[in-house]
């Protein structure tokens, strides 16, 4: 075989990038191909150790400022147009680094501690409409938990929270034909950071709006279109990311029984659980755009100044080369950390939230229903054409083991 099994964000890619990815860290590791929207050219990488550089490389910016003539003029930035282009993923420093400085006030050690008991409360009632239903679907479980914590945080409940589901899908979808509802989705996720805003302008409280609002309002540290950008990707990577992380992680535990009834019987192991989720399907597929900011040789390929270069997350996570049988869930496993929630600068914001409600909700929902099952053949499930992250598009399930119809 000359080329990968699957085309690059085609549809079979997206109900299974793997085999495409092993295929390429192989033969192709900086692999070229042409993006379906724009067609234009760019590179992937897929070995843990090109990944692991490229995002801690600063002769790499993420910010489309540095984006070829080319990248630029197919309409290829992120948000274009709207506010979201001034997300913190797409900042470089000092901008990035005030922009940061300014939310990780509120992830901090005591904050996420504090997080704790309202998780458990949300997740337990969660477990408990699921009882409540014949034949529930877990992406509800999966995503009222992200939804109902981030109300608290952000200061509202998320009663949008379906219409942002929807924004997001489109926003990131790789239909070449689809352009313009891309960029309408963006501003739909951007208006309502607006009204996250002018609501915490009437009302104030002690919440993570608020305190931006107040960053905003009590001097120059931001603008008005970086606190809107701000709550675009809080609710962005705060409400998708971890709902497609608890789903991936629990088809993983219903594809896998032995690891589900160990992860039942040793409480000890659920630390490191999360953390083989993340490895091992995390959610998030490959990470925003990354442009090389001069002529340079990188993995053994000469890169132009402008090329865009994305990070293969969930291939770099596979690499055999860092992990011994890199294909099996193994909860067990220790050793050589991830980049399931990113590297370098552009490391996740709210990893340590990500990974407290992930490690509430998996084990609390498998202790519940131990004999919980796929309601459908697992070679049925489907995957949403979304190029940055993985996302289950139903997963239903039968809570008892009852196959009776």
């Amino acid at each position: 075989m000359t080329t990968p099994p699957t085309t690059l964000f085609g549809y079979d890619y997206y109900q299974n990038p793997y085999p495409t990815f092993n295929w390429l860290r192989e033969n192709s590791p900086m692999h070229e191909f042409r993006f379906p929207v724009g067609d234009i050219p760019m590179w992937i990488a897929t070995r843990f150790d090109d990944v692991h550089q490229l995002m801690g490389d600063a002769r790499f910016s993420t910010s489309p400022a540095w984006a070829s003539k080319e990248f630029t003029e197919a309409g290829m930035k992120v948000g274009e147009g709207t506010a979201v282009e001034q997300i913190i993923t797409m900042l470089d420093p000092p901008d990035h680094t005030r922009v940061r400085r300014l939310a990780m006030s509120t992830f901090t050690p005591r904050r996420i501690a504090e997080w704790e008991e309202p998780t458990v409360r949300i997740v337990e009632e969660a477990l408990d409409d699921l009882a409540k239903q014949d034949e529930p679907d877990v992406m509800d479980f999966a995503g009222a938990i992200p939804a109902q914590l981030m109300g608290r945080i952000l200061g509202f409940p998320l009663d949008r929270y379906n219409e942002m589901l929807h924004a997001m899908e489109r926003a990131f979808h790789t239909d070449p034909g689809h352009e313009d509802d891309s960029r309408r989705a963006f501003e739909e996720i951007a208006e309502y950071g607006r009204d996250l805003i002018r609501e915490k302008r009437r009302s104030p409280g002690d919440d993570l709006t608020s305190a931006l609002v107040q960053a905003r309002d009590g001097g120059d540290r931001l603008d008005e279109d970086e606190l809107v950008a701000m709550l675009a990707v809080l609710i962005m990577a705060g409400l998708d990311t971890t709902r497609n992380l608890i789903a991936t992680s629990v088809l993983s535990l219903l594809e896998r029984p032995d690891q589900r009834e160990l992860l039942v019987e040793r409480p000890d192991l659920e630390s490191s659980a999360i953390e083989e989720f993340l490895r091992f399907n995390g959610g998030v597929a490959v990470a925003f755009f990354r442009f090389a900011k001069e002529d340079m040789d990188f993995a053994g390929v000469s890169l132009p100044a402008g090329a865009p270069v994305i990070a293969a997350i969930a291939a770099a996570n596979r690499d055999p080369r860092r992990w011994p049988d890199a294909d099996r869930l193994d909860i067990t496993r220790t050793g050589p950390r991830h980049v399931g929630l990113g590297h370098g600068l552009h490391n996740c914001l709210g990893a340590a939230l990500a990974r407290l409600e992930a490690t509430v909700a998996i084990p609390a929902l498998v202790r519940r229903f131990p004999h919980m099952r796929l309601a459908m053949p697992s070679t049925e499930i489907r995957y949403d054409e979304m190029w940055l992250v993985r996302s289950i598009q139903k997963l239903p399930v039968l809570l008892h083991g009852d196959t009776s119809r």
